[in-house]
């Protein structure tokens, strides 16, 4: 694929760039949380304004049904991106509407513009191949050149995803360059010994990847609600703890398999369980205790690793040459139940070798409990995309810009 290094060597001043960013912040009450999607952007729409582009970003944010919701609005992270590149950015309240467009005929070379959710369109996500095309149509007559550098949604089939790179000049921003380049390291030209950390509430989201990796990973570490789907296959009471029985037959023969591929397969040897659930609102401090994972009462639920697997985890880590962590272990939300997912983070801090944190929740919980990002290998801005990835399967965004 083209990269945007080669977009800015044959010139863009003045040309309108279109920036398909990865805005989806989280918001509580209108107030981002974690801006890390938006900085992770910056290179990119920093090194286009500064060659005198007028970019044009636009993103998704959260799920709205394909019409305007206040709500999922992106001036928040319009805001904040202004914030972060010093300069001013207008925001335009439609998306490929009379705001959008003056919005953009507005700017000047150098400035930026942010438009309104994506998904406040029906044909971004519309599954009709001609609704897609014609919102991309549309989104394409704001724009001289397609610049993808949304991570977190190329494994979308969407018009801004995947249709609209098709009718305009298209690159890989630094971003996708960059995402793609650390997925390889974990995928090809692998070095060993290779652990795999996967956590996360259900089982079910990491099976396709669960699968692919009993043939590539040498270690696979299981927390998260989804490690007590694995406990109940081996015959242990999990309690109240998250569980999904259909998945219990599959689970079985993945465990099979990795004994049989010679993948060690871990799972927590002992847990934090409580009769409720965390207040997660309020953070008011639970009533916990530690048990051994093959001893959780049946009144109970399982909601982090306890300081054994902490250990074990950390010493599973420690000598690997490649680490891929995506999912919490724990309720991280909750500082109770957030030591697991501390120990697992300081864990891929202590080793040597080349650390990815795959994520989402993950991603946002090496932020909110503190740790320096920069210290990681690498910390991914799409989850779903990078488990995509690895699992083998083409991602849409990525075929479109690579066409």
């Amino acid at each position: 694929m083209k990269t945007i290094d080669e977009l800015l060597a044959e010139g863009v001043d003045g040309k309108r760039v279109f920036v398909r960013a990865d805005l989806n912040v989280p918001l509580a009450e209108g107030t981002i949380t974690d801006d890390g999607r938006i900085r992770a952007v910056l290179p990119t729409v920093k090194a286009l304004a500064g060659a005198g582009a007028k970019v044009v970003v636009a993103s998704h944010l959260g799920r709205p049904k394909g019409a305007p919701d206040p709500a999922f609005s992106l001036l928040p992270a319009a805001e904040r991106l202004g914030e972060l590149l010093g300069a001013p950015v207008a925001f335009a309240q439609d998306t490929v509407g009379p705001a959008a467009h003056d919005a953009v005929n507005g700017l000047q070379s150098g400035q930026v513009a942010v438009v309104e959710n994506l998904r406040f369109n029906a044909g971004e996500t519309s599954k009709d191949d001609a609704e897609r095309g014609e919102f991309a149509d549309q989104l394409a007559a704001l724009a001289d050149v397609y610049v993808g550098d949304g991570f977190g949604a190329v494994h979308r089939k969407h018009a801004s995803v995947y249709d609209l790179p098709a009718k305009l000049p298209h690159y890989a921003g630094y971003l996708i360059a960059t995402e793609v380049g650390v997925l390889k390291k974990l995928t090809e030209d692998v070095k060993r010994p290779y652990t795999v950390i996967l956590g996360g509430a259900k089982v079910s989201d990491k099976l396709a990847v669960i699968d692919e990796l009993l043939g590539k990973a040498d270690r696979l570490l299981i927390g998260g609600g989804m490690a007590y789907t694995f406990l109940k296959a081996q015959g242990h009471e999990v309690g109240i703890s998250l569980l999904q029985e259909d998945q219990i037959p599959v689970v079985k023969e993945y465990m099979e398999r990795a004994e049989k591929n010679g993948v060690e397969l871990v799972l927590p040897v002992d847990v934090l369980v409580s009769t409720d659930f965390p207040d997660l609102k309020t953070k008011a401090p639970a009533d916990f205790r530690t048990v051994d994972a093959d001893g959780i009462p049946s009144d109970m639920e399982g909601l982090d690793i306890g300081p054994k697997t902490r250990e074990l985890f950390a010493e599973k880590i420690a000598d690997a040459e490649t680490v891929f962590w995506n999912g919490p272990v724990g309720v991280a939300e909750h500082p109770d139940y957030a030591n697991g997912t501390a120990a697992v983070a300081r864990a891929l801090l202590n080793c040597d070798g080349f650390t990815v944190v795959g994520g989402g929740d993950s991603a946002a919980a090496v932020r909110n409990l503190g740790f320096d990002e920069n210290a990681f290998g690498h910390i991914s801005t799409g989850g779903g995309a990078s488990l995509e990835y690895l699992e083998g399967k083409t991602l849409p965004g990525l075929a479109a810009l690579e066409n």
